[in-house]
């Protein structure tokens, strides 16, 4: 029941592994391919078995579902490639490519403008998929195309328009495809010692304010301006509150974090709890960055394969 051209197909592979919160259950059929034709084949074949697809990056914005997920799962981590080109100030880079080599790459050759990706452990794909962002720029200040397949195979060319950014969205939330590479413009011709600086000035930052030595899935909420989650979290007294081996990180209440052998439960039902008393607080909802994927029945969430 292979692809005869992918040979990267597997039955009954677990996600943990394939997640930064290392949660989650089986994939019933799991890829891994390298090239973009591969992937073709890959959702070719399960277009005739009619089975439903799920795209996975580096799994650094997701809850997989402790039930596991139905259907094929593609990874694009294995997708990998970039190219400067220095008279333009644009780079290319395929859908697999780490945020964080981008972000010193560019820093090396003295351009600026990704430094706020350095401490994004997620892919080129995942980004344009969320519009990740970081220190108040995000990746639609610089992305000028991105191509992708959709769910049946078809080629899509995926302009800024297209794409209809938003504050951590954009259409590809609405299944109209995924991301194969894309394109950035930068600023060019600065000083590469200064940009390497202020880029290892960034990530520190980061580290020193997140829970870097834990598994979690970055920031849980979005900021529900004119306020920010964590100061919500913080202020109505959840540092580390803890449901199983899930807990609000005591280092940055946006976060939760598995502090050994969590569950997706564990941590979804975390998530429930935070909601609902940050709003009897402050009559806020928040609502989470993170991406559901699975079947979470019994907590009040339905299946969301896909």
């Amino acid at each position: 029941m292979r692809p005869q051209s992918d040979l990267t197909l597997k039955q009954g592979v677990s996600l943990a592994s394939f997640t930064s919160y290392r949660v989650g259950g089986v994939a019933d059929w799991f890829a891994l391919p390298k090239t973009v034709e591969a992937i073709a084949d890959n959702l070719s074949w399960a277009k005739q078995r009619d089975l439903p697809i799920t795209f996975l990056g580096a799994g650094s914005n997701l809850l997989v579902s402790d039930r596991g997920v139905r259907g094929l799962v593609i990874c694009t981590r294995h997708l990998r490639g970039v190219s400067f080109d220095d008279a333009a100030g644009t780079f290319t880079a395929a859908a697999g490519e780490p945020l964080p080599n981008l972000a010193w790459k560019a820093a090396r050759r003295g351009w600026r403008g990704f430094e706020w990706a350095v401490g994004i452990p997620g892919t080129v794909g995942g980004a344009v998929f969320m519009n990740a962002g970081a220190h108040g720029a995000c990746t639609a200040d610089s992305l000028v195309t991105a191509q992708g397949l959709t769910p049946t195979g078809d080629f899509l060319d995926l302009t800024p328009e297209a794409l209809e950014f938003a504050y951590r969205t954009s259409s590809l939330q609405s299944h109209i495809g995924f991301v194969t590479q894309a394109q950035f413009r930068l600023s060019p011709g600065h000083d590469p010692a200064q940009v390497v600086a202020d880029t290892q000035a960034a990530l520190q930052k980061r580290r020193s304010t997140q829970p870097y030595h834990l598994p979690s899935c970055g920031s849980v909420f979005r900021n529900p301006a004119p306020y920010t989650a964590g100061w919500l979290i913080e202020q109505t007294g959840l540092k580390a509150l803890q449901i199983g081996q899930a807990q609000v990180s005591p280092m940055h209440a946006n976060f939760i974090v598995n502090v050994g052998g969590a569950t997706a439960d564990n941590v979804l039902n975390l998530i429930h709890s935070v909601q609902d008393r940050v709003e009897e607080k402050w009559n806020i909802r928040l609502h989470p960055e993170v991406r559901l994927l699975g079947s979470f029945e019994g907590l009040g969430i339905a299946a969301t394969e896909g």
